[in-house]
């Protein structure tokens, strides 16, 4: 998948927010320790460094949700950071993403904090970011 399919999904996946851009994908792919894990119709955006993971991104395209892909790709995202001897996991969630959500909790992971009113929209009110963590064994 090319930066400029990763940035085509993420607009896509995240309407009406700022999507990112092909060179924004390109630079950060380009950066030690980032990892991308693709599939049709989604990707998962990692990095890892010292015994830490950090998903950046989980995007799956709104026709092909809700068919188990996202649950697919997690996981394959933490069995890449175990692989790169991480041993806890991070991410960062919109408060108002149901499904994402549902997705984590379901998958082990863990709230562990708030940013408050970190996301903000092109309208409507600010969101706060679910920050949230996960123990890999």
């Amino acid at each position: 998948m090319t930066p400029e399919d990763l940035a085509r999904i993420h607009a896509a996946c995240f309407p009406g927010q700022r999507a990112w851009s092909a060179d924004e994908f390109a630079d950060l792919l380009s950066l030690p320790g980032t990892f991308l894990i693709t599939r049709p119709h989604g990707y998962a955006l990692g990095r890892a460094a010292a015994g830490e993971a950090e998903l950046l991104i989980l995007a799956v395209t709104p026709e092909a949700r809700r068919q188990g892909l996202g649950r697919q790709l997690l996981a394959a995202f933490e069995a890449a950071a175990k692989e790169r001897k991480a041993s806890e996991l991070f991410l960062e969630v919109a408060a108002d993403n149901r499904g994402a959500l549902a997705l984590y909790r379901a998958g082990g992971w863990a709230e562990h904090g708030r940013r408050r009113k970190y996301y903000t929209r092109r309208s409507g009110p600010e969101i706060d970011a679910v920050l949230m963590r996960k123990a890999l064994p």
